[in-house]
């Protein structure tokens, strides 16, 4: 087993180095990039001009041939695709992720400082999900066909066929700041006079900082853990096992709790790792409806702005996220199921 984690983590290099090839080639052809930005900048902070009637008129500046030369050296756009790629490498493996032209910090700065954001809301929503999924997954495996099970999964598909960040611009608009019902804040982590405020009233503001975003999370994994739950138990409540321990005389409760329910929450426990990278690495358009400045949030203004120094910055954090979170979903099922063994 521990050859096989080995070459799982072995594999793992050429998969990190295929995406960040594909992604920084991209960066090299899409237009608008970081040096046409940055000229547009300079021409247009060339000042005003005075027409004849006195009025101000923007005027652009040219740009000498050799600053572009310097931009193109400094941003290494004079040198091959492969070459680029080979030095951007060399920086990150040296903990460089390269400076933000945009926001004039080292990327690595820029996400360690939004990072604890996202995993706030992430680890929220998904404990909140999970909460309400499984007990909900259960109650609609017991009482398979009746009107609660149909009722229920009408409800949880409704939710599954809304994304999370549409009804986030719902919920503002009926709840948020300036509607009818003024309960919640318009967006954002904390207030302005967060540090203003005593214990309890830092608590009172955090939680509707909070509500929203995190029911936004949460909804998006309702329906699959929901129907998962539902059909993993009632799969292993067909199972001969059941079947035995019922004819022992063993109480309903104590078969589907104890005995059945252990076995259909592996397919569940395992998800874990794989949602590792979307807990963590935030959520781009959530986070944009309600303000609130994670990494899914600077990642979505990066892109904008083709601050590709903190896309790739972006890139390389939710890869390696997404690559472990493939290993422990391998570990967490060895660690849940027995019978299993790698080679």
């Amino acid at each position: 087993m521990a050859a096989y984690f080995a070459r799982r983590l072995l594999l793992m290099i050429p998969t990190f180095l295929g995406v960040t090839v594909i992604v920084f080639a991209i960066t090299r052809f899409v237009p608008g990039g970081p040096i046409e930005q940055i000229i547009v900048r300079m021409q247009m902070g060339g000042g005003r001009g005075e027409s004849a009637g006195g009025a101000g008129v923007e005027t652009s500046v040219a740009i000498p041939e050799a600053v572009k030369e310097e931009l193109k050296k400094h941003f290494h756009f004079d040198k091959p695709i492969w070459r680029a790629y080979l030095l951007w490498l060399g920086d990150l493996l040296s903990l460089n992720l390269g400076k933000s032209y945009t926001y004039g910090l080292p990327v690595l700065e820029l996400i360690a400082e939004r990072f604890p954001v996202s995993i706030y809301f992430g680890l929220i929503g998904y404990l909140l999900a999970y909460l309400v999924c499984i007990p909900l997954g259960i109650a609609k495996a017991i009482k398979h066909g009746s009107a609660f099970d149909f009722a229920s999964s009408a409800l949880v598909f409704i939710g599954y066929s809304i994304p999370g960040w549409a009804l986030g611009a719902v919920l503002l608009v009926l709840f948020g700041g300036g509607s009818f019902w003024n309960v919640f804040p318009l967006g954002g982590f904390r207030s302005a006079s967060w540090e203003q405020l005593n214990l309890f009233e830092k608590v009172i503001d955090q939680l509707h900082h909070t509500i929203l975003p995190v029911f936004c999370y949460a909804l998006g994994g309702f329906a699959t853990l929901t129907i998962l739950t539902k059909n993993s138990l009632m799969e292993n409540l067909g199972q001969d096992y059941i079947r035995t321990a019922f004819a022992k005389g063993l109480s309903e409760r104590r078969v589907i709790f104890v005995h059945a329910l252990r076995n259909s929450l592996i397919p569940i426990c395992t998800g874990l790792g794989h949602a590792i990278g979307l807990i963590m690495a935030g959520s781009y358009l959530i986070e944009k409806v309600f303000n609130i400045d994670g990494i899914g949030y600077l990642g979505f203004t990066s892109i904008n702005e083709r601050d590709f120094t903190v896309v790739m910055g972006i890139l390389v954090f939710n890869t390696l996220l997404i690559l472990l979170g493939n290993i422990l979903s391998d570990v967490l099922y060895v660690l849940t199921d027995p019978r299993i063994r790698f080679q």
